[in-house]
């Protein structure tokens, strides 16, 4: 997979800008407050039409584009895949005090969950420390893009259970005055159920397949010091104590020595569906009086073990940061594996925050068939034959040009 041309108009600090990426690696350089990590958020908005820092939209649009009437942002981008070649744009139209998001692929009309996938992509950001100190729900969103790109019908069961949960919490609130009524519960228990053993069962299933991966790759990263463990906490009583998922160490995609596949070794989604089922009729009552559905992927999280410590509360900032880079290499190989495609890496001055021994290592795993856009403030983050096989170019206030 590889963005092949990036035209940016009126994104953040960019009012126009037409980039082609000629060769697999790219180096941004520049100061601070350039424009650097927003064009990895550019890129990264044209895969997933979301950004992984603005709290609105809205924040997208360039100031100076208030000018234009009406106010807007566009981005468009040619994406070389393995099945096509894609014509990817989306509009941010700001009209009358309303936002409009318009996505198109090919020239067609699409929804957000239709893009989902058609450009995959692995961002790493000084940030992504709070994926590991961070709240539960970063660690839910995580996981829940990085499974969006490689399963489709994820992130549709994903868009219906936020909705069937939001009418399933009104109706919970509304039951506190009107307790005879929680016969209206049985319609929206059942999609919650359904949509939510899906969600579950990928979630498990993607952990499970991560753990085999990270572990290597964190042994490596911290000289065989350390040892990862990825643990999914769901908060059905699925297996094991306080809900904490077990699982049988299996080779990715292959089988114990018994024959069990990894598929086999997990709870299924009728499993799940069981559990959820019971567990949601055990705790009704107490759902109605306080207000909310207590059980639920929405209430699950993602915890990392080392030595058996859990390093979300325990891990120093180090440690966090090179559990970070660790998930985030896993992830990348996991959808090649998954999906038969290269993800395009974005790496925003990820480098300046490793020693030299995790600089080598990460640009070591970047295969010379994938696509990187990597930002820095200092060139010297590099090796010589890795920069030999860059195209390099130099971002001052939103204009870029090339340096090498």
């Amino acid at each position: 997979m590889h963005l092949a041309h990036l035209s940016i108009t009126n994104f953040r600090n960019y009012v126009r800008c037409e980039l082609d990426f000629s060769s697999p690696i790219t180096i941004v350089q520049g100061a601070n407050a350039q424009g650097k990590t927003n064009l990895l958020e550019a890129v990264y908005y044209l895969a997933a039409a979301e950004s992984p820092r603005a709290r609105s939209d809205r924040e997208l649009i360039n100031w100076l584009a208030n000018e234009e009437q009406p106010p807007f942002a566009r981005l468009e981008g040619r994406i070389e895949g393995s099945d096509a070649v894609r014509e990817v744009s989306i509009a941010l139209v700001n009209a009358s005090d309303r936002l409009q998001k318009e996505i198109r692929v090919n020239g067609v009309k699409r929804r957000t969950l239709d893009l989902v996938g058609q450009m995959k992509v692995v961002l790493f950001m000084p940030e992504d420390i709070d994926l590991i100190a961070g709240s539960p729900k970063a660690r839910r969103g995580y996981l829940d893009s990085a499974i969006s790109q490689m399963e489709r019908p994820y992130a549709r069961s994903l868009h219906e259970y936020n909705r069937v949960l939001l009418q399933r919490n009104s109706l919970l609130r509304q039951l506190r005055d009107r307790p005879s009524g929680t016969h209206q519960l049985d319609f929206w228990d059942q999609r919650l159920i359904e949509e939510g053993s899906q969600l579950i069962a990928s979630r498990l299933n993607t952990v499970a397949q991560l753990d085999e991966l990270v572990q290597e790759i964190h042994t490596r990263l911290t000289g065989g010091e350390e040892r990862l463990r990825l643990i999914y906490r769901c908060s059905l009583p699925l297996e094991g104590p306080e809900g904490l998922i077990q699982y049988r160490q299996l080779p990715l995609g292959g089988a114990s020595g018994d024959g069990t596949s990894l598929a086999e070794a997990l709870p299924s989604s009728a499993d799940v569906s069981t559990v959820f089922r019971q567990q949601l009729a055990e705790r009704q009552r107490e759902e109605i009086d306080r207000g909310m559905t207590l059980v639920g992927p929405h209430r699950d999280d993602l915890r990392f073990l080392v030595g058996g410590v859990d390093m979300c509360t325990y891990g120093s900032r180090g440690q966090q940061r090179t559990i970070a880079v660790s998930l985030k290499l896993a992830e990348m190989d996991l959808i090649r594996s998954r999906t038969g495609e290269e993800p395009i890496l974005l790496l925003d001055d990820v480098m300046s925050e490793l020693d030299e021994d995790r600089r080598r290592y990460l640009m070591a795993a970047m295969h010379r068939d994938q696509q990187a856009i990597i930002t820095t403030t200092d060139l010297h983050c590099f090796t010589a034959s890795f920069l030999e096989q860059a195209t390099v170019w130099g971002v001052q206030d939103g204009r870029i040009g090339r340096l090498a």
